[in-house]
């Protein structure tokens, strides 16, 4: 059996009209909940970056203050950098090491007929044999009253002529006493050298020992016409690299450290003795003629 509630019945509540807005209060508690997120967004921010700021100025009251860059500062920060920059050596220096115990300055009293009382030639040689055989130029000797040896060491000692070849500008010298530890120069043939190839020549250009220039082969089978007594010196080694009075007598070099040629003279367009124009030296094998056997 179905029992009913006897009463009153409730009054209907009317539908809620979506169009309609709501009512003041709860619109103002929305807006001040939206302003107070934004607010609370910004502040976080604000915070942030003062936490920063003063983190940063905490930093700055802490670090050490800037110490002065001193003298000994640099200097130390240079010799580091050239410690860690020493560049290896070059083939020149190489080259040099090896040859200059072998070549020697050559100096002559009254090098020329005619010239004054005490005048003196210069020249350079090198060691080709460690009995003392010494070879240069023929005309770095010529007419020489005395001729002295000057060794890389510093010691001295008288020469003389035993051998001369004259239409190749050479002569061999024999010294009369000769340092311990004397060194004797690798010759080589010109045949393997060809023009572009790195030559130097070592000698006492104005009397400036143990100097050496660079350069290269600039031509081969060259004729070369001696200044002095006009002759004409043939299949010469014609360089560029610079030589000058002294030079003559000392030895052209290939990039292996073996003497080539013997430097003679130079052709130079404003007719001067100092270096402008090119270089000539006598093939090593023309030194068969003047001293015996070659010795390459």
């Amino acid at each position: 059996m179905m029992h009913k509630r006897i009463g009153p019945t409730p009054p209907a509540q009317p539908p809620a009209n979506p169009g309609q807005p709501p009512p003041p209060r709860v619109g103002l508690r929305r807006r001040l909940a939206a302003a107070f997120r934004r607010f609370r967004a910004i502040a976080l921010v604000a915070l942030g970056i003062l936490i920063a700021f003063v983190g940063f100025l905490l930093y700055k009251a802490t670090e050490d203050p800037p110490r002065q860059v001193t003298r000994g500062d640099i200097e130390a920060v240079i010799q580091e950098h050239l410690e860690s920059a020493t560049p290896a050596p070059s083939n020149e220096s190489l080259i040099f090491a090896m040859l200059a115990a072998s070549v020697v300055t050559i100096t002559t009293d009254d090098p020329q007929p005619g010239a004054p009382a005490g005048a003196r030639g210069i020249g350079s040689g090198v060691i080709v044999d460690e009995a003392g055989i010494i070879l240069t130029s023929y005309h770095v000797v010529q007419n020489a009253g005395t001729i002295t040896i000057h060794y890389a060491d510093g010691t001295r000692s008288p020469a003389v002529v035993v051998n001369a070849q004259l239409e190749s500008d050479l002569a061999i010298l024999r010294a009369a006493e000769i340092p311990d530890d004397v060194r004797a120069a690798t010759l080589a043939p010109v045949a393997g050298l060809r023009v572009g190839d790195h030559v130097v020549a070592i000698g006492a250009p104005f009397g400036l020992s143990r100097s050496l220039s660079s350069g290269v082969v600039s031509g081969l089978g060259r004729t070369f016409r001696e200044p002095n007594s006009g002759r004409n010196l043939t299949n010469m080694i014609q360089f560029d690299a610079a030589v000058n009075p002294g030079n003559s007598g000392g030895p052209l070099v290939n990039r292996n450290g073996d003497v080539v040629g013997i430097v003679t003279g130079l052709t130079n367009p404003k007719n001067e003795g100092a270096f402008v124009g090119v270089g000539y030296a006598v093939p090593i094998e023309a030194a068969g003629g003047a001293g015996g056997p070659p010795w390459y």
